[in-house]
């Protein structure tokens, strides 16, 4: 602690009263950096990459590729292989991600594009906000999607640095289908620092969000911090370094995906060069599933049915690694349902911090990504909406779709960056073992009615809190969104 004086300001009865103040002021900053028991409070990184498939990492069966920071990741962390997003839509998968609630309980639906009139509401919690409670320090470097008013961007949502896009990449004036978009702006702070991002700018966006993390890392590593890169890749139109251009030798999507694994390597390495890693929970996921209208700029969903835009599993099922040398158990596999609003609370508990408020629907994990024995999913259900609709309930091993349409391709994809034509698919009641059956194919309903019923039943409670339209329920727990 240094004391500077000016001549004649202070006499000594002024000085012991001034560093006795002092003195509390750095315990208070001490007892805030530490832990219940005194050691140091964990970090938390959360890499989110946008429509990336259940099958396009090592991990998760890629072969045309190479993932090796990923591969590593998992040889030295946890993979869960059931792990799942609210909604299989952009920017209702972040609310939830952040928030901890899902997406209808809080009204940020879909994905709000350029001058939107609503984003989150003020008065939701977000992780950051629920970490600057135990003074972390918070940054976001990538694509945001909750609003891109000034009162819904991260700085005014518990962030304390931001760099990246407001929204999707593919909204702007070079859209392959809907031209109408206005110029892609770059954000850094509340400040817009490129009113008109260029293709040469999107070929830097996953370096700029990585050298930004790195930076962040170096910068924050001796005291606690939530760092959020939720890359704007591999959502269309790919764009991809000159460093990683052919790189694959499988064409434009594997160059990309190869990018964003040099993206996690460099994450990690800084963790190590500093090292904090066994001091920091590291979550690798996606937002959604594969866009498969886009072919081969398209990722693959694997085994399982359909993609991004639909309540199946290749939709809301995403492949996801968790690691925390050390902490979380290496080479090592989780098979029991999660959700990313269940991070949050997960986040708070870890940290020390006050859950929000508000009701939040996520629940701990910990015992779940620890590793403990016998742990099992806090949840005796999870929700599957598109829009307003509940199309699925997912319940164990069971998984339950309600009679709805969804869309699925029409014959072949698109190519190169120019998408092919979806119809409207459509399916009755519907249950799934997705222990035996992950591509959900065989329906079981007529075999086995008690588990129907039992998951009907859930499925009321669902409608009774957030509502449901194809019931013209309205949710007695649904909460407006901002509003400008």
């Amino acid at each position: 602690m240094s004391v500077f004086f000016m001549k004649g300001t202070f006499s000594r009865h002024w000085l012991v009263p001034m560093l006795a103040s002092a003195f509390w002021v750095s315990c208070a900053s001490f007892l805030l950096a530490a832990g219940p028991t005194g050691e140091r409070l964990p970090n938390f990184v959360i890499i989110y990459i946008d429509d990336m498939g259940y099958a396009d990492i090592g991990p998760f069966g890629a072969k045309q590729y190479q993932t090796p920071n990923l591969d590593r990741m998992a040889a030295e962390g946890r993979k869960f292989t059931d792990f799942y997003v609210a909604q299989a839509v952009c920017g209702a998968s972040r609310a939830a991600l952040l928030t901890g609630c899902y997406p209808n309980r809080i009204g940020l639906l879909g994905a709000p594009g350029p001058g939107a009139k609503h984003g989150i509401h003020a008065e939701e919690t977000t992780i950051a906000e629920v970490l600057q409670q135990r003074d972390y320090a918070t940054a976001i470097f990538g694509k945001w999607h909750l609003g891109d008013a000034r009162p819904f961007l991260p700085l005014q949502n518990g962030f304390d640095e931001y760099y990246g896009l407001p929204y999707s990449n593919d909204m702007w004036p070079f859209h392959p289908t809907a031209k109408h978009f206005p110029d892609l702006p770059l954000i850094a702070g509340n400040k817009v620092i490129n009113p008109k991002v260029t293709p040469d700018d999107q070929r830097q966006l996953t370096v700029q969000y990585t050298e930004h993390a790195v930076d962040f890392i170096d910068r924050h590593h001796e005291q606690p911090f939530f760092l959020y890169v939720p890359h704007s890749m591999v959502h269309v139109p790919l764009y991809v370094s000159d460093r990683f251009a052919g790189k694959s030798g499988v064409g434009l999507f594997g160059d990309v995906m190869m990018e964003v694994d040099w993206s996690v390597g460099e994450i990690l390495g800084a963790l190590r060069r500093h090292k904090i890693e066994s001091n920091t929970l590291v979550v690798f996921a996606a937002d959604n599933g594969p866009w498969l209208s886009y072919g081969n700029h398209a990722g693959s969903a694997g085994p399982l049915r359909e993609g991004k835009g639909t309540s199946w599993d290749g939709g809301t099922r995403v492949s996801c690694l968790m690691w925390q040398p050390g902490v979380v158990p290496a080479n090592s596999v989780c098979r029991e349902p999660a959700m990313t609003i269940d991070l949050l609370p997960t986040i708070a508990k870890r940290s020390g911090a006050a859950l929000p408020a508000r009701k939040i629907d996520g629940k701990n994990i910990w015992p779940l990504i620890a590793g403990v024995n016998g742990a099992k999913s806090p949840h005796e259900a999870y929700y599957y909406y598109w829009g307003h609709e509940l199309q699925g309930v997912r319940s164990g091993r069971w998984s339950l779709h309600f009679p709805h349409n969804y869309r699925t391709l029409a014959g072949e994809p698109g190519k190169d960056g120019i998408p092919g034509p979806y119809k409207q698919g459509h399916t009755e009641l519907a249950l799934f073992d997705l222990q035996a059956d992950i591509g959900q194919q065989t329906n079981l309903a007529e075999s086995h009615p008690e588990v129907v019923a039992r998951l009907k039943s859930l499925a009321a409670q669902a409608r009774q809190e957030l509502g449901d339209s194809a019931t013209r329920q309205k949710g007695a727990g649904v909460r407006e969104p901002g509003r400008i």
